[in-house]
């Protein structure tokens, strides 16, 4: 079975070779590690753990995958924990009025 390889347009390729990358955000996996697309050759980055935008390859995205769910489980917890502390009931208010 042959695997297709998808070609990007001679267009596209060849404005980004001369003005260079137009990237924008595509996902946001937590609130410093990014993807992101060229809007002309589709050309898929994230960042690295240095901050540096790196090619976007099968192993970087299963980290961004992981790193997704880590953080937004740590998210729930932290919101559920917040919700829990503004509902407390100090003495005063469970005092029944007569």
């Amino acid at each position: 079975m042959k695997k297709t390889t998808i070609k990007p347009a001679l267009l596209p390729t060849l404005y980004c070779n001369v003005f260079g990358h137009n990237y924008e955000v595509s996902k946001k996996v937590t609130y410093h590690v990014k993807e992101c697309t060229c809007r002309h050759c589709k050309k898929e980055v994230t960042t690295n753990g240095n901050g540096y935008l790196t090619d976007l390859t099968p192993k970087f995205r299963e980290i961004n995958f992981i790193l997704e769910n880590i953080h937004n489980r740590r998210m729930m917890r932290l919101s559920q924990k917040s919700f829990n502390k503004q509902n407390v009931f100090t003495k005063n208010d469970l005092q029944i009025s007569a």
